[in-house]
């Protein structure tokens, strides 16, 4: 890939901004003939047809033929070179990892889901995660100097901005970015594991033309990405979305962040696993029952397999969540009044179990001139969110508008 428009992006040259323009233009549109492009970006055709035959002979660019129209001269349709360059994105779970890589174009060429990882806030887990992807660039067929940028997503508290993440491997004064530039050699951004399952959404899952979204990824916590009239919200330092840390209940239940009543302690699929293990233990049963009075280890997963055999223990514990969760998003959404609404994360494969009872609260709770606005679904990519939101985040980062 030639590399010269991304030393000139660097530079800020007049000319790389427009082709960094164009490139962002087909990021989210794919393909336009010149004279679509030409208005988008508010220049002549001339201009704009010297700069696409500038970025064909750069192979950033690719002519895609002729698009068929009811009469005329048929105008040429171009696009991204899906060969110019690929980006690495990187999704860790709390016990494993799931990494892709796309190509320029944005399809996905390779993706591993699942691979063991205990996420610990140790230099040896941070070794081992990028052990993990060295291991998986090794084993790529593309050209490895086309390899662009690898973003990671981390839970918590990230700023993508400057490179630092608070809540996991923050070891000292230099951003988690160049520490892993450095280890892995590569172009290397982080951020928040939410924001990147909301953009992945936005850009290859359920979106079509809304622009104003809000993802609320409901796993073992509680979080929510932000969409603003097409761009990704992220607030002054990157801290956006910690929804499931609002004080909402007075209650005696410690959160992880260190403070008691937050949402997250009674709305969160950790919320969910605490109460089956207590009411287990007063008598309730359960499909997990014996597991748990055994003292084996129950996960996430194994309840909502339990619900999806339709344990009624664990459906009645998933409507409870949905009835909690759904009458504070019914507040997000007198604030916001969103177009759509994704349930992601881990609990969202529960399915119509969850997503019914979070319907009729926000209807019992959010305006009714307000909710009419939004659509609430699930999400499309499901479990692959996250690491596809990586890969795209990867991309956009490197010619994202400042």
């Amino acid at each position: 890939m030639n590399k010269i428009l991304l030393q000139e992006i660097e530079k800020g040259t007049k000319n790389a901004m427009i082709k960094k323009k164009i490139i962002n233009y087909y990021i989210k549109n794919v393909s336009s003939t010149i004279t679509e492009l030409s208005k988008e970006i508010d220049l002549s055709i001339p201009t704009v047809t010297k700069l696409i035959t500038e970025m064909c002979e750069e192979n950033y660019i690719d002519d895609y033929g002729k698009l068929e129209t009811t009469g005329g001269r048929y105008p040429n349709l171009y696009g991204l070179n899906p060969k110019s360059g690929y980006f690495i994105g990187v999704d860790i779970k709390q016990f494993s990892i799931n990494i892709g890589i796309i190509n320029f174009k944005g399809e996905m060429v390779d993706i591993e889901m699942g691979i063991p990882y205990l996420l610990e806030n140790t230099h040896k887990a941070l070794d081992n995660l990028c052990e993990i992807i060295s291991r998986f660039i090794e084993k790529q067929t593309v050209d490895k100097k086309k390899i662009l940028n690898i973003d990671i997503n981390i839970s918590g508290r990230v700023n993508p901005e400057s490179g630092y993440s608070y809540s996991i491997f923050y070891f000292n004064e230099i951003p988690l970015s160049d520490i892993l530039f450095e280890k892995l050699r590569y172009k290397v951004t982080i951020d928040n594991d939410t924001r990147a399952m909301t953009y992945g959404e936005y850009i290859a899952g359920c979106v079509t033309n809304e622009k104003d979204i809000i993802f609320v990824n409901l796993s073992w916590g509680l979080a929510i990405g932000i969409i603003i009239d097409g761009k990704i919200y992220t607030g002054k330092s990157g801290f956006s979305g910690e929804f499931g840390h609002v004080k909402t209940y007075d209650n005696e239940i410690l959160c992880h962040c260190g403070k008691k009543g937050c949402l997250e302690t009674e709305a969160s699929g950790s919320a969910m696993h605490r109460r089956l293990y207590e009411l287990v233990k007063e008598g309730a049963s359960s499909l997990l029952s014996k597991r748990i009075l055994n003292g084996e280890k129950i996960t996430l997963d194994d309840i909502i397999e339990a619900v999806n055999k339709e344990d009624v223990l664990c459906i009645d514990l998933v409507e409870e969540i949905g009835q909690k969760l759904g009458s504070q998003i019914a507040g997000l959404i007198n604030i916001f009044n969103p177009e759509m609404v994704i349930i992601g994360g881990t609990v969202s494969a529960t399915g119509d179990y969850i997503m019914q009872p979070i319907k009729t609260a926000i209807k019992k709770y959010s305006l009714n001139l307000v909710n009419k606005d939004s659509n609430i679904v699930l999400s499309k990519l499901k479990d692959k969110a996250g690491v596809i939101g990586a890969c795209m985040l990867a991309r956009s980062k490197v010619f994202e508008d400042n």
